[in-house]
């Protein structure tokens, strides 16, 4: 009941009802794209996570928009659940993590790749904001394997994403993909939600890479010498191995000891005059030092007897 009320206090909640949205968060989709323009030249587009079908609404109005141009524009959503038709929408009901739904998607294009891919998949939320973070960024991350299954080079992935303080992980993850990455909130996401998205441009895959569903974005290698690093970088071995070579091949190896053995302190012997109560003090005569030594050594030998 309350966040019933609460929604309903909502501006774009009543705006949402007033003008045929399936759910405020088509507003989310239309500030992005005034934003940074992600319809512009989009005659293929995919909808992850589509349910109830606010983005896919959004998609079907501004790419068909003249009827002369509707058989042009090809828009697939994909969901688990099966959610209310709509017009120039192809619906499919199936897994972002199964190689068959991205061969599906491909075959409703006819064999053409997409041009933008936008998901607004979020898990149902715990309130525990690290388990939150934690499913979202596997969800976002799936979307993004299915993404390089079906995206072509040059186009466009928009998805939702929680800040938290991995976010810059999943920032350097994207960024192996595409030139440009942006974080964006707009206006109509609460600003009480940790919700944000990911404006991620130009698709480019690193040289030799191979779209996998078995092990997605884990363990890939990119030609001879090129590895990424799941969720952080990539760099070249032989960089790497360059700053840190240990042996010459065209010298013997000569063992060096170090300067100081790690068990001999050079404050071992500080230690010692402290703990036998040893250090001068300023107002009475400091002993030599020999002496001193020899003091401690015997009370430490009495000791020990």
């Amino acid at each position: 009941m309350g966040r019933s009320s609460k929604d309903k206090r909502d501006i774009y909640y009543r705006l949402a009802k007033e003008e045929g949205w399936r759910a405020r968060s088509a507003f989310k989709l239309l500030q992005l794209d005034e934003e940074f323009g992600l319809f512009k030249g989009v005659k293929r587009a995919v909808d992850l996570c589509a349910a109830p079908g606010s983005w896919s609404q959004v998609l079907s109005r501004k790419l068909r928009g003249k009827e002369e141009k509707s058989e042009e524009v090809k828009i697939v959503a994909v969901d688990l659940q099966a959610m209310a038709p709509l017009p120039g929408v192809t619906q499919i009901q199936g897994d972002i993590t199964k190689i068959s739904t991205a061969l599906e998607i491909i075959r409703h294009f006819e064999g053409q790749p997409a041009d933008l891919v936008v998901c607004d998949g979020a898990p149902d939320v715990t309130g525990l904001h690290d388990v939150d973070e934690y499913i979202q960024a596997q969800l976002l991350l799936a979307a993004l394997n299915i993404t390089t299954h079906v995206l072509k080079p040059g186009g466009t992935f928009v998805a939702k994403i929680f800040r938290g303080k991995d976010v810059t992980l999943l920032y350097s993850q994207l960024k192996i993909f595409f030139s440009s990455v942006t974080c964006a909130k707009p206006r109509s996401s609460r600003n009480s939600s940790i919700e944000a998205f990911v404006m991620c441009q130009n698709y480019s895959p690193p040289v030799g890479y191979v779209p996998n569903m078995s092990n997605p974005l884990l363990d890939h290698s990119y030609g001879n010498n090129t590895v990424m690093l799941p969720m952080f970088l990539m760099f070249q071995l032989h960089i790497i191995l360059s700053c840190y070579t240990l042996l010459d091949a065209s010298k013997e190896y000569k063992y060096t000891p170090p300067t100081q053995p790690p068990i001999r302190p050079p404050y071992q012997q500080a230690c010692q005059l402290r703990k036998n109560n040893l250090l001068a003090k300023e107002d009475s005569p400091s002993l030599p030092l020999d002496e001193a030594l020899s003091n401690m050594d015997i009370s430490t030998s009495q000791e020990e007897s």
